[in-house]
This record gives structure tokens, C-alpha cells and sequence, in this order.
């Protein structure tokens, strides 16, 4: 039975993007209360960027899971994107005002002296585009054009493995795990692609 059989398709929405920043409220919560140790505006960084990065795994998931008769992740994914968005867009809000405090001249020695501010930038770049056309009238705008641009999913996806890589440094073990479980639904979408085009 569809998750939601019965029910609106907006309350369905809005439960679903409800569930979707529930990660954020639980941040929240750990903030006002003292959780995040010693320095909260770092973790509170890192956990929008982790949030941001499984959310990127579910919109790539909802595709294939589609395929093999699952499809709630493809119903909403647009929602599932949105949330994505949402979480890099205050990953990269709360860079700008921890670490460089909205100055120029200390972004600019950031992008220089770590090259993974700069990945990460990018990945973010390639989806805003993807996050302003997400309604039905920009889709229908677009046409034929609104499928080639929100291919951008794909080098966002690879820049923003990059971005965790290269930020790590030593502990590498869940950069090298978002590696393959993002190569892996790269892969099948490239196949899937391959096939169309036979």
C-alpha cells in the first residue's frame, strides 16, 4: 500500500518534509542544551553536512528503488531534494559565519590555503539551480532542457564526496563508504543510461 493511500497528496508532503528536518530539530535540541561539547558550531556544521550528504544518498536511491517496486523515495523526491538542499545550504550559512564571519578577504585565504572549502562551494552551486526549478511550472518552462539540468545532481554528487575527502585528512573510513555507495548509484544510473541509448 503507497505510504499515502488515502490521504492528500499535500499532507503526505508535508509529513514527509516534516520527517525530512526532524535530523535539524534534533540538532537543535542538542544545541540549546548543551550536547554538542566543547565547540557546538563545529558540530553543528559537521551534522548538517553529514544530514545533507544522506539525504543526497536517498535522492539518488529513489530511482532504482523505483525500479525494484519501492517507489516512495521517487514519489518524493522533490521534497527529499529540497530537504537536501536546505541541509548544505545551513552547512554552508554557518561556514560563512563561524569561520570567515562573512568577510571577503578570509574567504578568499580559505578557497587558497583548503581547497576542499572551494569542492564544497561548487557542490553547492550545482545544486541551487536544481532547487530553483523544482516546481511543476519551472518544469514545464523548461521542458526537455529541465532534464539535462538537473543532471547537475551527478557532478554535485562527486564534488561533494570530494569535499568530505579531502576535509577528513586521516580518519577516511566513512569518506571511503559515502565513496562507494555513491559510485554504486552513479554506476546504475550511467547503465540505465547506456541502455536508453541502445
Amino acid at each position: 500500500m503507497p505510504l499515502s493511500a488515502g490521504v492528500p497528496r499535500w499532507v503526505a508532503t508535508g509529513v514527509v518534509f516534516a520527517l525530512c528536518l526532524l535530523p535539524l530539530l534534533m540538532l537543535s535540541i542538542q544545541l540549546g542544551t548543551g550536547q554538542m561539547g566543547p565547540d557546538p558550531a563545529k558540530r553543528l556544521m559537521q551534522g548538517t553536512g553529514e544530514w545533507g550528504l544522506r539525504g543526497l544518498i536517498l535522492v539518488l536511491l529513489a530511482a532504482p528503488m523505483a525500479k525494484r517496486g519501492w517507489p516512495v523515495l521517487f514519489r518524493f523526491r522533490r521534497v527529499l531534494g529540497l530537504s537536501l538542499f536546505v541541509y548544505v545550504s545551513l552547512h554552508l550559512l554557518l561556514f560563512a559565519q563561524v569561520y570567515v564571519g562573512w568577510s571577503v578577504t578570509l574567504l578568499a585565504e580559505e578557497l587558497k590555503e583548503r581547497p576542499y572549502v572551494l569542492v564544497g562551494f561548487s557542490a553547492w552551486l550545482a545544486m541551487l539551480p536544481l532547487a530553483l526549478t523544482s516546481t511543476d511550472r519551472a518544469r514545464r518552462w523548461l521542458g526537455r532542457r529541465w532534464k539535462q539540468l538537473h543532471r547537475l545532481i551527478y557532478p554535485a554528487t562527486v564534488l561533494a564526496w570530494l569535499h568530505v575527502f579531502w576535509l577528513v585528512r586521516s580518519d577516511v573510513g566513512d569518506a571511503l563508504l559515502y565513496g562507494v555507495i555513491f559510485a554504486v548509484l552513479l554506476l546504475w544510473r550511467a547503465r540505465r543510461a547506456q541502455l536508453r541509448g541502445r
